[in-house]
């Protein structure tokens, strides 16, 4: 608990001045984009708490301290600047200004760029998530049937690659006059997913050299964080125009979500809750498709951001289930293992 003391600390400093600077509504809207972010991030956490497992102390608290300002200042600003630039072929400087001077105009520019940022993001989280599923080693499952299989299919080379781009033509083909920029946008965010492996591979993810591992794992999650927060960015600017109201919103929001990380490492939760990995790769996998659904019809945002909440809601109800039999066990002398679904 004595890491919430921190993120509590900023979030009532940053909302109390956002209150003297632009009263109740300014308030009240921040709060609601720090809700949002961590609503949208939550199963982030948990895919981070277990890359952040492997990570050094020093670089664990790198990740929540600097990394917030890699997250709310790069991620967060910088991708969608670029993504909005290339897609309406206008220079990066010219947007970038654009948000300071005339934010209106930027949320109309970037909610023109909505499919193509949609189709990177989903793209990416579906790679990452069937990566998670078909994988030969993996013998956790907690949707036992459908994980299995899947488990399986893991020996064939490339597996999640091919069905990723499937996904990804078929919408472009169903979408008809947006289908050009789906496409570059999904092959894009499949690059970006090739590139990010062989990096993390090439720095040292798997070698004792503490430096390069630090580095692989500090860039692996901030790619990661990057796919996560597109949809808080979106949605923020159909919010509000207020850039300082976005910034202080989603950087209360990103500094909780670092802060739950180091919470669910440090107290392993992840060791104890055995289905909570499976779940939050289940929310990627269902973010991944609504993301998808939302370039051939809009889909409520309430839906898109519960839907990854009750999914790791359910997993951790599960994991509870298991740790209750299996302490049973221990206490009748039985070594028998259970299973939930």
């Amino acid at each position: 608990m004595k890491l919430l003391f921190t993120p509590v600390l900023i979030s009532v400093v940053v909302l109390s001045i956002m209150y003297v600077w632009g009263g109740l509504p300014a308030f009240l809207i921040t709060l609601a984009l720090a809700v949002l972010e961590i609503t949208f991030s939550f199963d982030n956490a948990v895919i981070n708490a277990r890359i952040l497992e492997k990570m050094p102390l020093r670089w664990q608290q790198f990740f929540l301290t600097w990394g917030v300002l890699v997250s709310v200042g790069i991620v967060r600003f910088v991708l969608p600047v670029l993504i909005v630039s290339v897609v309406l072929a206008l220079s990066p400087s010219t947007v970038a200004v654009l948000i300071f001077t005339e934010p209106a105009k930027y949320a109309v520019l970037i909610a023109a760029a909505e499919p193509a940022i949609k189709a990177f993001g989903g793209t990416f989280l579906l790679l990452i998530a069937l990566r998670y599923f078909f994988n030969e080693k993996k013998d956790v499952h907690w949707f036992t049937i459908i994980e299995r299989k899947f488990a399986s299919w893991g020996q064939l080379e490339a597996i999640n690659i091919a069905l990723a781009l499937s996904v990804l033509l078929l919408v472009a083909i169903l979408s008809k006059h947006q289908s050009e920029i789906i496409l570059e946008s999904g092959l894009f965010g499949t690059v970006l997913f090739i590139a990010m492996e062989g990096v993390t591979r090439a720095l040292g993810v798997e070698a004792k050299n503490v430096v390069h591992s630090g580095v692989a794992f500090f860039l692996y999650l901030s790619v990661l964080d990057m796919a996560f927060s597109l949809d808080s960015v979106v949605g923020a600017f159909a919010i509000t125009t207020s850039v300082p109201v976005i910034v202080a919103g989603l950087g209360i929001g990103a500094y909780f979500v670092r802060t739950l990380t180091l919470m669910l490492v440090r107290g392993g939760t992840l060791k104890r809750m055995l289905y909570l990995e499976n779940g939050a790769h289940w929310a990627i996998f269902a973010l991944a498709i609504c993301m998808f659904v939302a370039l051939l019809t809009p889909l409520p945002e309430w839906f898109v951001a519960s839907i990854g909440v009750m999914l790791i809601f359910f997993a951790y109800l599960s994991s509870k289930h298991v740790l209750v039999y299996e302490l049973g066990d221990v206490g009748s002398g039985s070594s028998e293992e259970k299973s939930v679904l």
